[in-house]
């Protein structure tokens, strides 16, 4: 069985309180935990420990970022939390460095990962409908969420941790079906990890 961190990204706003990210972290972890996984799991709203966050991440094997979308990407929360956790890490714990050497200066940027063989799962919530997606004639211009989501991917890649399906909930403020999400997120737990 596998040991999965579990990264909680909301950050508390007057108009959301975190329950539907908080619901799918606590329904990730039993699932998870059914079927014999190991789990941490980690929130912004608590202290943060580096040399924790850092040893969380080299005893994953599947990390899963549960976190709203804020302004076309994650919280300034998780982002304050990569700017701590993922820049101590690029010592070895995460990566050496950004892959590149001083004898080959212009070679294997990105290459640096020291996680390689394990994977991450993006499941993220939004305000936008899944119809703003993947369409030419809509907001994103027929982007995806992966396409929008890209720096995070890469952040992921930047120390060799290699994809799962990302996991969608939309339209979560004007337009809910939670239970419907739900449904749907069980499935791909169980589809893919």
């Amino acid at each position: 069985m596998s040991n999965i961190l579990i990264i909680n990204g909301h950050q508390p706003y007057p108009f959301s309180e975190g329950r539907l990210n908080a619901t799918l972290v606590k329904k990730a972890r039993d699932i998870l935990e059914r079927k014999g996984h190991q789990t941490r799991i980690v929130t912004m709203s608590e202290q943060i420990n580096v040399e924790q966050e850092l040893e969380n991440h080299q005893w994953a094997d599947i990390v899963i970022l549960q976190t709203p979308v804020n302004w076309m990407g994650v919280t300034w929360m998780f982002k304050k939390y990569m700017d701590e956790v993922y820049t101590a890490g690029m010592g070895g714990a995460l990566c050496n460095g950004d892959g590149r050497t001083a004898e080959a200066p212009k070679e294997n940027y990105g290459q640096g990962g020291t996680l390689k063989g394990k994977k991450y799962m993006m499941s993220l919530t939004f305000n936008a409908p899944e119809e703003a997606f993947n369409n030419e004639n809509d907001f994103f211009e027929g982007k995806s969420v992966d396409d929008l989501l890209f720096p995070m991917h890469m952040n992921f890649k930047f120390f060799g941790i290699e994809p799962l399906a990302t996991f969608s909930a939309f339209d979560v403020m004007k337009n809910a079906n939670v239970e419907n999400d739900f449904e749907r997120f069980e499935s791909h737990i169980d589809r893919y990890i």
